[in-house]
């Protein structure tokens, strides 16, 4: 089995707040810590009624000081909407808190819609186009001897592992030219899933951070006592992934019996192009899933997230999928 990791968005469900999202977020990171998981990241989104890490490096903080061996990181900080310098200071700052546990993670996108996005006070499309400078000019920040004048100060020299997140084949193009590790967004987003993996894998120039390709997969697990239960489970998500592609974003809500059933054939095609990166069920079955995804992708780690609504079964899936390693 290949290496395990979580990747959380501290969802916020119905009837409950941000408040609750945070320490369900800490449990969640000390669960996997137990029980052996590698990282624990968390995502940059903003605006969503459903999702509390938009300050994502300031959770982290907190969710660092309540551990004390797993990786923590982001994954990812959207890049656009800040400047490498404040990157490079917050992350520094994570690193000399937690030495040896920082990943950073960065992605192109704005993690929130066009209007957030401008609230963020950033130029949207400028900044993007200035995403692969921006990294090179963040890991200068972060080196022990930076080309440019101005420093980070904490950050010089804290040599925090970059990694380059996507959904599509630029970050691919990308991590290969840096010699960066590659985590691909297949658990929303699949469709370029092979074609990036091959981009990356093939045209990949060995660095100093990195010798040979590394790509770590997006990947749902719901894993349950039995597969009708985990169906259920699953259903929370299935709600709000069909809402928001719907254009009604919420924060997440109970399961339903036969969600999928209740809805029409253009909802279920959603559903099963995002599901074809995902494992739910019992024991069994999420065993088989996992064994026939990695087996396809050849994928290095996985980062699993489970958007499941009652939080005992949140840590109980993770829990039953740590135990397919034994």
């Amino acid at each position: 089995m290949v290496p395990l990791s979580i990747l959380d968005l501290s969802p916020i469900c119905e009837g409950s707040d941000a408040s609750q999202s945070f320490r369900n977020s800490l449990a969640l990171a000390q669960h996997g810590e137990r029980f052996g998981y590698s990282r624990y990241w968390l995502a940059e989104h903003h605006g969503m009624p459903g999702i509390a890490s938009a300050a994502t490096s300031t959770l982290l903080a907190y969710i660092g000081a309540g551990t004390s061996s797993i990786r923590i990181g982001a994954g990812g900080v959207m890049l656009p909407n800040h400047s490498p310098l404040v990157i490079a200071e917050q992350y520094g700052t994570l690193a000399s808190l937690y030495p040896g546990r920082i990943d950073l993670g960065l992605g192109r996108a704005p993690g929130s819609d066009q209007r957030t996005a401008q609230a963020l006070r950033r130029d949207l499309q400028s900044d993007a186009d200035q995403f692969p400078q921006d990294v090179i000019e963040l890991m200068d920040f972060l080196s022990k001897e930076p080309r440019q004048a101005v420093r980070a100060v904490p950050g010089m020299g804290t040599e925090v592992p970059i990694w380059i997140l996507g959904s599509s084949t630029f970050g691919a193009q990308l991590a290969a030219h840096l010699g960066l590790p590659y985590a691909f967004a297949s658990h929303f987003a699949p469709q370029q899933l092979m074609q990036a993996i091959d981009i990356y894998r093939r045209t990949f120039k060995p660095s100093t951070q990195l010798k040979k390709p590394y790509v770590m997969l997006g990947f749902n697990v719901f894993a349950a006592d039995t597969d009708e239960e985990a169906e259920f489970r699953a259903s929370s998500w299935q709600q709000a992934f069909v809402n928001l592609r719907s254009g009604r974003p919420g924060r997440l809500p109970p399961p339903v019996q036969n969600y999928r059933s209740t809805v029409g054939p253009a909802e279920n095609a959603l559903l099963d192009s995002v599901l074809s990166c995902s494992a739910v069920g019992a024991v069994d079955t999420v065993r088989a899933g996992m064994q026939a995804f990695i087996e396809r992708t050849g994928a290095d780690e996985l980062m699993v997230t489970s958007q499941v609504f009652d939080h005992a079964a949140r840590l109980r899936s993770y829990e039953l999928l740590a135990g397919l390693r034994a």
